[in-house]
């Protein structure tokens, strides 16, 4: 008698990035890829482009959809480009002198930032007695010019008793989201967490809006599933803790495209180099395993406490800008800006307008004329911008416009001459230019828009620089293989590289360029990179080919790589630490130890001996763990507890639970 063949487990995962919105529909069992599609990421409203990927994924049961998980790089973004909330962070028991003498007030995140008396010392006790009344005082001054509460206290994961009280008593005269710092790292660092907080309460509301918009997209095409997010560390999390913990989401894109390339590869040991229309990231994989950063995550020069893979993010990917520096050599990104060919794909006159372009002879067309403007929104709400961003807008109402050509139109020469940043933050107005999608528009390896339209504007750069057409788009991937080289090195080296005109690093230089462009008649320089490279991205096969030779490895494009970051979004799996601190009781004087105090994240015990303080403290971290993990979404966690020496007869109690997360049906 045959064996019916066991049913189908679809999962369904998605990941929105800057330029693209990635999906795949997989056998969670097989792990494979049944259906994959990309659709350009809506950023004014996330639910379109995530349920048009979700449309032409074309289910045939939505119903049988089991879980949907998610990777997103709204939080990275939103910090990088400022538009997280507006937070006020109260500082208790910071010592202000120390922070402003060493400039730290800038890694906090935030300008609304308070210092209030009270904080604990490294024991666990209170140094300062709290003051309320200034913390009310000042509470009732910010809260109508902010948008949430973030509070960290000195010493808090040892004894959190005092932002306890600040939230109690700020809830009492003010609905805002609070955040505590202690309930987001158990580490001593109290600027990282401080910053941490910060982050996370600036976040809030941005995450809970996303994911109610990922709810309304799935409610729309019939799917009723659990709803997963992909941590930085490529762990998952369901959308409730979520929703409490934006800023553990930071680096969460890069990460799931790190664990996607490793599960469509399988190789266990390997460079994960993910090319996207904003970025090219880094990852290294390691027995299997996405090496995690032991600093915590880092995005635009604020370093939290979070823990999140270890990555390394470059400027450089399909929708970066190509211009000329001052030197009028070529340069690519950081800017990210709409390539030429989708602008002219949407607007019919842009092609004529570049051709027209293009057939000047005198005086020659600059690179810059190929930047144009045009309205994001069809009647944006102008009235808290100045009059020339107002301008600006009825400029643009009937179509793009060259900058040059607005700039002229307000009377100026230059863009730096006046401030538009309101009508780029609030994506009121959008950029568009020269970019590497362009370039693949015009040798045919990439044509879903207006090939025209790319051609005329090579015609114009390749002319200002009196190259042919051959001549620059050779020199163009020279650099971009010279950019995603340098970078590999810096990441895996973790050193700068110096500068080509340094001349105290002649001899570094001279090997660097004779190994990315073999001159020199007797001198053959090599580097060998001793794993392959994985390349994940849509632009990956074009752009890391060359970078494999200089590195003389083999590059592995896994099946479905133009959407592995959808893919490592349900492959990974749901993972909670929890950690109890155990430290000493000491008496006046700290002459003797009277006991140990046992600090989970805000229940504080203290057991007379040793030994009993250890055994009761991996009781607590494991159950804690383990609850933690069933919240969170894991479908039979397994827990494991170690036990780490954290200075003079202080421990910490770390338990991990790992599972499969919990699918629906």
């Amino acid at each position: 008698m045959n064996k019916k063949p066991p049913p189908e487990t679809l999962v369904l995962g998605i990941d929105t990035g800057g330029t693209y919105t990635d999906g795949v529909l997989l056998e969670y069992n097989t792990h494979q890829i049944i259906a994959a599609h990309k659709s350009l990421t809506t950023k004014r409203d996330f639910s379109i482009g995530i349920e048009n990927v979700i449309k032409d994924i074309d289910l045939e049961d939505p119903s049988a959809i089991q879980m949907v998980s998610i990777s997103t790089t709204l939080a990275t973004n939103a910090i990088a480009e400022g538009k997280g909330k507006r937070v006020a962070l109260f500082l208790i028991g910071y010592d202000p002198d120390l922070i402003n003498s060493f400039d730290m007030s800038k890694r906090f995140a935030t300008p609304h930032y308070f210092y209030i008396e009270g904080g604990h010392d490294l024991h666990g006790q209170e140094k300062t007695p709290l003051d309320l009344p200034d913390l009310l005082e000042k509470t009732k001054m910010i809260k109508n010019k902010v948008d949430a509460i973030a509070v960290s206290s000195y010493f808090s994961p040892r004894n959190p008793e005092h932002e306890i009280r600040a939230q109690n008593a700020i809830a009492s005269i003010c609905d805002l989201p609070i955040v505590l710092g202690h309930q987001l790292s158990t580490l001593l660092g109290s600027v990282e967490r401080a910053t941490t907080a910060a982050l996370n309460a600036s976040l809030l509301s941005m995450l809970q809006e996303f994911i109610i918009a990922v709810r309304r997209a799935m409610e729309h095409r019939g799917i009723n599933a659990p709803l997963m997010v992909v941590r930085g560390d490529g762990t998952l999390m369901n959308d409730e803790f979520a929703a409490r913990s934006p800023v553990e989401t930071i680096h969460s894109g890069p990460a799931a495209s790190a664990i996607g390339g490793r599960f469509l590869s399988g190789e266990d040991q390997a460079l994960v180099l993910d090319v996207g229309g904003t970025t090219t990231d880094l990852a290294l994989i390691k027995d299997g395993k996405v090496v995690v950063s032991e600093k915590g995550a880092s995005v635009s020069g604020y370093q939290t406490s979070v823990q999140a893979a270890n990555l390394f993010s470059i400027g450089l990917g399909g929708d970066s800008h190509i211009n000329l520096d001052r030197g009028k050599e070529i340069s690519i990104g950081p800017e990210r800006v709409v390539p030429l060919a989708y602008l002219s794909h949407q607007y019919n006159n842009v092609q004529d307008r570049l051709k027209a372009l293009a057939k000047t002879n005198w005086p020659a067309p600059h690179p810059r004329d190929l930047e144009y403007w045009f309205l994001q929104q069809e009647n944006p709400e102008v009235n808290s911008f100045t009059a020339k961003e107002q301008q600006v807008v009825e400029i643009l109402k009937p179509g793009p416009k060259p900058a040059i050509e607005v700039l002229k139109s307000l009377g100026l020469l230059d863009a730096s001459q006046i401030s538009f940043n309101n009508l780029w933050r609030e994506e009121v107005i959008g950029k568009s230019g020269f970019t590497p999608t362009d370039i693949l528009h015009v040798d045919g390896r990439h044509t879903p828009w207006d090939k025209e339209a790319s051609k005329a504007a090579l015609t114009v750069f390749s002319h200002y620089l009196n190259l042919d057409e051959d001549q620059f788009q050779l020199l163009f991937w020279e650099n971009v293989t010279e950019i995603i080289s340098k970078a590999v090195i810096h990441f895996l080296t973790e050193r700068e590289i110096p500068a080509k005109n340094d001349s105290t690093h002649d001899l570094a230089n001279w090997f660097l360029d004779n190994s990315l462009r073999p001159e020199h008649e007797q001198l053959t320089t090599r580097i060998i990179l001793n794993i392959p490279l994985i390349g994940i991205g849509a632009p990956a096969q074009v752009m890391l080919e060359a970078v494999a030779r200089v590195f003389n490895t083999d590059l592995v494009l896994p099946a479905h790589y133009q959407v592995a970051n959808a893919a490592g979004a349900v492959a990974g799996s749901v993972m909670v630490t929890e950690e109890i601190l155990i430290y000493p009781h000491m008496s006046k004087g700290d002459a003797e130890v009277l006991g140990y105090y046992l600090q989970s994240r805000d229940n504080r015990d203290e057991i007379e001996e040793l030994e009993d303080a250890l055994t009761r403290a991996k009781e607590i971290a494991e159950s804690n763990a383990l609850s933690a993990a069933l919240r969170s979404g894991a479908n039979i966690p397994q827990v494991n507890v170690e036990v780490i020496q954290d200075g003079m007869d202080s421990y910490r109690v770390k338990a991990r639970a790992v599972g499969k997360p919990r699918l629906g049906g």
